[in-house]
């Protein structure tokens, strides 16, 4: 009777063992699914990166972004038409890669002309002459405005129309900004290749008209002239065949002076 006893005490015992290792393996086996579908689930519901760049073709067309509301902003407050300011800077600082740009923020090669800031010498006309040095861009570009607004010489380019880039190239050549005789063309080709043009627009707004300057050449039968530099009301009217009496009275002037820019009817 005992040993019945103990032999039912140890199946019971031997069940109980068995149920439980049976209990155990199956939380285990369901751990690594319940895991696994929670990873997918997470990453399914994560969003792009913020930090994407944009892509340019060129270091020009990132200079034009990096500093065109700059440019436009100076536009605003003094003048002087953004896509003038940006074709300068493009220019003048080798599309940000120059040494002053990179080194002294100077994106328009201004001289120290007793400038009390930081300065850097550079190799321009002479060797190792001082430039201005600025601890931000945005400082460089504050100082163009006030070099160009701020000098007699430059008055003549805020009596053009902000539409008239072509105008704005030429007079800083002739108003003595640049040496080189080809200064204007080369502002005039990066604002139009780039059609730096439409930041003016957007300054503008409402008051924006487009520019379409007079056609100009030696024909007799063109009725206006747009005047260059070197020109005068005498040479001007030797090329039309009128007198220099009757240039002034078709266009109301009264002394001899003329502008770069200057539309002169020629013919009544």
């Amino acid at each position: 009777m005992n040993r019945r006893i103990s032999r039912i005490a140890l199946v019971l015992c031997l069940g109980c063992f068995l149920f439980s290792c049976r209990s155990k393996k199956v939380v285990i086996s369901k751990r690594p699914k319940t895991n696994t579908n929670t990873t997918v689930s997470n990453k399914g519901t994560e969003k792009p990166s913020d930090n994407s760049t944009k892509v340019y073709a060129n270091a020009t067309e990132r200079y034009i972004d990096d500093y065109k509301d700059i440019a436009q902003n100076e536009m605003s407050l003094y003048g002087i038409p953004a896509s003038i300011t940006l074709a300068q800077g493009v220019l003048e600082s080798g599309s940000g890669k120059g040494r002053l740009s990179v080194q002294a923020n100077n994106h328009f090669g201004i001289k120290c002309h007793g400038w009390k800031g930081g300065k850097i010498y550079h190799d321009d006309d002479k060797a190792q002459e001082c430039f201005r040095k600025y601890k931000d861009a945005k400082y460089s570009f504050r100082d163009h405005s006030l070099f160009l607004k701020d000098r007699k010489r430059y008055a003549k380019l805020f009596r053009l129309r902000k539409e008239d880039y072509k105008g704005w190239a030429r007079e800083l050549r002739a108003a003595g900004y640049a040496t080189d005789k080809k200064y204007p063309q080369k502002l005039i080709s990066i604002i139009e290749r780039y059609e730096l043009y439409k930041y003016d627009k957007e300054v503008l707004g409402g008051a924006y008209t487009e520019y379409k300057e007079p056609a100009n050449t030696g024909h007799a039968d063109r009725a206006t002239y747009t005047v260059l530099k070197g020109d005068t009301l005498y040479s001007i009217s030797k090329r039309y065949g009128i007198t220099v009496k009757e240039l002034q009275k078709l266009n109301g002037i009264r002394g001899t002076a003329l502008s770069v820019g200057q539309v002169l009817v020629v013919k009544p």
